[in-house]
């Protein structure tokens, strides 16, 4: 039988809402309850990712041992949500944090004693009144960290690699305690197919239930805590969804382009700037960028061509977790980009267009003709461009009274961010303990 347990002893019994994903509590009443948790997509850790996977490529070549210490589980406020990691290497290296910086030092000088067995789970509190010498000031929260060495850290890390390069989602299921704390199941790599980790011991009955319980976050698109029983065999599993690493298109090589860029890099998101003016897309003037396009207008929609042009190869890796800004500052341009993104059959999750709405709704009219040539903008495609400029966030940004290039590059990631994460952009002083909680009963049902 495979079931969502209760809590005993080593974690809380009560949970803290951190967004959208559901999580469960152990009620008075004994009933099983599902409380709104979060998951590593709303703490928007890619470039703390990538740091780690950066020293990990590294310690691998190496031959190096190291450690991996990764938040399961918090009670009350904390910096860091689970998900969160630090790799820690033997000489004093490490990437990645666990909390707002009161806990780093303190897990770095003990991981290495906590893991000499293997896997374990341990608890840090920053609460002062949590005995007599809590780990600094921090949040007042209580945090568990799953730590580990290279033997069951490396399939994660080697997991994460994948999928961080090959911007896809993924989960995995955790075991959380016992003998076999540490092993995994994985779901959403090698073409969809689960994979569980060799050190499973080939007697535990409960692989399968791993593998459907990583299965159902991927799917669900949620991480939770629940509990697995096989044949008498009792153990907590976390299951943690991992998005798909976001991208960000800029379509317009101009100087404004450059903060877009680096405030995009800085969040650890895949960057392409694209635009037909060679002499500005160049690979000089925008060297961090994952890829740099000079657009052609042979791959554009143009009024002649609109019924059978290809997808442009500036957009051929762009993929429905993404974001589009459109700034060339061209109309021509900025006309051929929006036909094109309005005739992909799956768009991307933002779409922005610099400058005031008037302008952009002249694009779109334009881009209609282009996508339908010899039609004249009659009453269904006045009716399509204002469906299109609903859709649209124009003009791109939040209202930050933004002036110069890097404010309105600000501005602009913002509000990306802001849809990527599904908040409000309201003041965090105006929100704090408005989280509701959402409770159903859980039914025990076997496989």
């Amino acid at each position: 039988m495979m079931s969502l347990r209760r809590h005993e002893g080593l974690f809380p019994v009560q949970w803290e809402r951190f967004g959208s994903f559901l999580n469960w509590t152990d009620p008075k009443d004994g009933t099983l309850t599902l409380i709104v948790v979060g998951c590593m997509s709303e703490n928007s850790p890619m470039k703390d990712l990538q740091r780690i996977l950066r020293l990990w490529r590294g310690l691998e070549a190496e031959g190096a041992d190291y450690v991996l210490a990764t938040v399961v589980a918090v009670e009350g406020p904390s910096y860091r949500k689970p998900g969160a990691g630090m790799l820690l290497a033997q000489d004093g290296r490490r990437a990645g944090t666990v909390s707002g910086g009161c806990l780093e030092a303190e897990v770095a000088r003990r991981s290495w004693w906590h893991t000499a067995n293997g896997p374990s789970v341990q608890r840090y509190s920053t609460v002062e009144e949590d005995g007599d010498r809590p780990y600094g000031s921090g949040c007042g929260g209580v945090v568990w960290l799953l730590l580990e060495r290279r033997t069951t850290a490396a399939l994660l890390l080697n997991a994460l690699d994948q999928a961080f390069l090959g911007r896809a989602p993924m989960a995995v299921a955790t075991i959380l305690e016992g003998d076999l704390v540490g092993s995994r199941a994985f779901a959403g790599l090698d073409s969809g197919q689960a994979l569980v980790s060799p050190y499973l011991a080939p007697s535990f009955a409960g692989a399968d239930s791993l593998r459907v319980l990583a299965q159902q976050a991927l799917e669900s698109r949620s991480s939770a805590e629940c509990g697995l029983t096989q044949q008498g065999t009792k153990v907590r599993i976390w299951t943690d969804f991992r998005p798909a690493r976001p991208g960000l298109w800029i379509f317009g090589a101009g100087d404004d382009a450059q903060p877009l860029l680096q405030m995009g890099k800085a969040l650890g998101w895949y960057v392409t700037v694209a635009d037909g003016r060679s002499h500005l897309a160049t690979r000089e003037r925008f060297a961090v960028a994952d890829e740099t396009h000079v657009m052609s207008v042979e791959e554009m929609p143009s009024g002649r061509t609109a019924q059978s042009a290809k997808r442009p190869s500036a957009l051929a890796n762009l993929r429905p977790q993404d974001a589009v800004v459109v700034m060339t500052h061209s109309f021509e341009q900025d006309s051929r980009v929006l036909a094109s993104l309005m005739a992909l059959e799956a768009q991307p999750a933002y779409i922005g267009v610099l400058g005031p709405q008037r302008r952009t709704k002249q694009l779109l009219a334009e881009a209609a003709r282009l996508l339908d040539p010899g039609s004249d903008l009659d009453s269904s495609n006045v009716a399509k461009v204002e469906r299109w400029l609903a859709e649209l966030h124009a003009p791109t940004g939040l209202d930050l009274g933004a002036e110069s290039p890097e404010t309105i590059a600000l501005s602009v990631v913002a509000e990306i961010q802001k849809s990527f994460a599904g908040a409000t952009a309201r003041p965090l002083s105006e929100v704090r303990g408005s989280a509701s909680e959402i409770s159903c009963q859980a039914a025990l049902k076997p496989n």
